[in-house]
């Protein structure tokens, strides 16, 4: 699966527990009649695929979506969901010079009477 949009959010790379899991955020905006803000995760060795990108770049970004269940101390299951990204590349965002240009619009010249001949058969 992949988003397409811009960078709206990044945050910087933390480690959690002692086993060193590493983890980086980024809040990617859509851009569609109804914009969403999509949090996307990378983990491990994929927290490095962000240094490159800024704030306000346009990516596409590949994911998967991850889900698990957890049961509380009172018993109780509950399930998440999360968003990791694997890859992320920038889209550029060039206008297509290729298009030829619109001609301007042709010019019409008024015939002299003498000229041309032509019989005017409108009814008023």
């Amino acid at each position: 699966m992949e988003i397409i949009g811009k960078i709206k959010w990044l945050d910087e790379t933390k480690e959690y527990g002692s086993n060193g899991f590493r983890k980086r955020e980024v809040v990617i905006t859509t851009e569609e009649q109804y914009p969403q803000n999509i949090l996307v995760e990378f983990v491990q060795d994929k927290c490095d695929l962000l240094n490159s990108f800024q704030i306000g770049k346009q990516v596409k970004v590949s994911i998967n979506l991850r889900g698990r269940e957890w049961t509380n101390p009172e018993g109780q299951v509950k399930y998440f969901n999360s968003i990791q990204g694997w890859r992320i590349e920038e889209i550029n965002e060039e206008i297509n010079q290729e298009i030829p240009p619109i001609p301007p619009p042709t010019t019409f010249e008024s015939a002299d009477e003498d000229d041309n001949e032509v019989e005017d058969d409108l009814p008023f």
